[in-house]
């Protein structure tokens, strides 16, 4: 299950569970659609991999108690600012492979 943690990684701005500016990689690293798609080019800093929409968990139960209710989203932040830098250095070495083929 997700974790849906509280912010983005590198700027800290709040992304709640119900937001739709979360963006998440495969390893649930998680940045806001600003960092991910403007900043980051698509490309995690942590692992290489591309980033996707973070699904929104139900509010409320609609079924099977799978809600924030018995699921709440994580409250402790995950901070780790991405060292611009040594992203550059990342992002040349894939020399623009999509992230389905990293």
């Amino acid at each position: 299950m997700l974790e849906l943690r509280p912010c983005c990684e590198h700027c800290a701005v709040a992304l709640p569970p119900e937001s739709t500016q979360a963006r998440i990689c495969s390893f649930e690293c998680t940045f806001c659609a600003s960092c991910a798609e403007g900043l980051l080019g698509n490309v995690c800093p942590n692992c290489g991999g591309g980033f996707v929409p973070r699904p929104v968990r139900p509010a409320r139960n609609w079924k099977g108690g799978n809600h924030l209710g018995n699921y709440p989203a994580k409250t402790e932040p995950k901070l780790r600012p991405v060292d611009l830098d040594a992203h550059a250095r990342l992002v040349a070495a894939l020399g623009g492979v999509p992230p389905e083929r990293r």
